[in-house]
């Protein structure tokens, strides 16, 4: 070959390099999706790499959305929320493997975290400042009871030994959606993500040799962040009193619900949970909002790969044992 033809081939290949290196670049996207606003955030090696995996990331929120949102009438959970006082209902294997991880969460904490809180909760109404009655709250406070949620995982089916009995996926099932996000991303060869779903987010990878930087919201001052933590492949999610709530005079009425009194749990203002995957990160937030400072992290501190921040009422911080070893 002449030599000015392995210049060219050279030159050629050089520019073959050069254009795949320009077309990678960061993206990113949100919408409207599970009540709350989804978003992605991806570095992909050409736009159409990118665009492709940021819209199987929606299209699935949306599939879990409409299997799992308690107010449509045709989810497969409204669906259950009917009829499994009256028989045992069928249910899909997803939701099954959702609701055994919810049933373990209940047992770990001795029903801190309870899918059957919607027995109560579904009577709140936060954007006209409504919540049950004093009525309501006595004759409904007993069906807040995961004892009664009788799963058959051979047999896949899920019944509700007390009629009163309403189910919400609320506390897990963001979480399950945002792995379901990262599972989809990794498919399509993404290694350096970010999703997120309201207050639960995981990060795939680092940004380029640098870590995610997340800000943990303050819980009193809007637009404004407690702290800010750097994380790398991690999960987290953090609950707090302020995201659905409507005020009452001093009292506080908001969406995470104490199981024992069927009313707000008020001995925290936020709760941040790290953790692998995003549905544990997302069930013990609830959790540990609910069991407050001293319960909460005694429970965090057990659990190997857990790791937590806890703003209590009255505005200070707590870690969990490992966060406080750290150098």
């Amino acid at each position: 070959m002449p030599k000015n033809k392995y210049f060219l081939a050279a030159l050629a290949l050089q520019w073959a390099l050069l254009s795949t290196v320009a077309s990678a670049d960061w993206f990113s996207d949100s919408q409207a999706i599970m009540g709350t606003t989804v978003s992605v955030e991806l570095w992909a090696e050409d736009e159409q790499q990118g665009q492709r995996a940021m819209a199987a990331v929606f299209t699935e929120m949306r599939r879990i959305d409409k299997a799992m949102n308690p107010w449509d009438e045709h989810s497969e959970l409204a669906a259950i929320n009917r009829q499994a006082a009256i028989a045992p209902v069928l249910i899909s294997e997803e939701l099954q493997q959702l609701i055994s991880k919810a049933l373990y969460y209940s047992r770990l904490s001795e029903g801190a975290f309870d899918i059957s809180f919607a027995s109560v909760s579904q009577y709140y109404r936060f954007r006209s400042a409504k919540k049950p009655s004093a009525q309501q709250r006595q004759q409904l406070q007993g069906a807040i009871n995961y004892h009664n949620l009788v799963l058959d995982e051979k047999n896949r089916s899920l019944f509700f030994k007390d009629a009163r009995i309403s189910i919400d996926l609320g506390g897990i099932a963001k979480g399950h959606a945002v792995d379901r996000g990262i599972a989809l991303l990794q498919s399509h060869g993404i290694h350096s993500a970010i999703v997120s779903a309201g207050g639960d987010s995981r990060v795939l990878g680092d940004k380029h040799g640098r870590p995610w930087v997340m800000g943990i919201q303050h819980p009193r001052k809007k637009d404004q962040h407690a702290l800010r933590i750097p994380l790398a492949n991690t999960a987290i999610s953090t609950s707090g009193d302020y995201e659905r709530f409507f005020m009452e005079g001093e009292i506080r009425h908001h969406h995470i619900i104490n199981p024992q009194t069927a009313e707000s749990a008020r001995a925290v203002q936020s709760v941040t949970v790290l953790a692998d995957k995003a549905v544990d990160s997302d069930a013990l937030s609830t959790t540990v909002f609910v069991l407050g400072v001293k319960k909460g992290l005694a429970l965090i501190n057990q659990l190997p790969g857990i790791d937590a921040i806890i703003i209590d009422d009255q505005g200070l911080l707590h870690y969990s044992a490992d966060l406080l070893l750290s150098p």
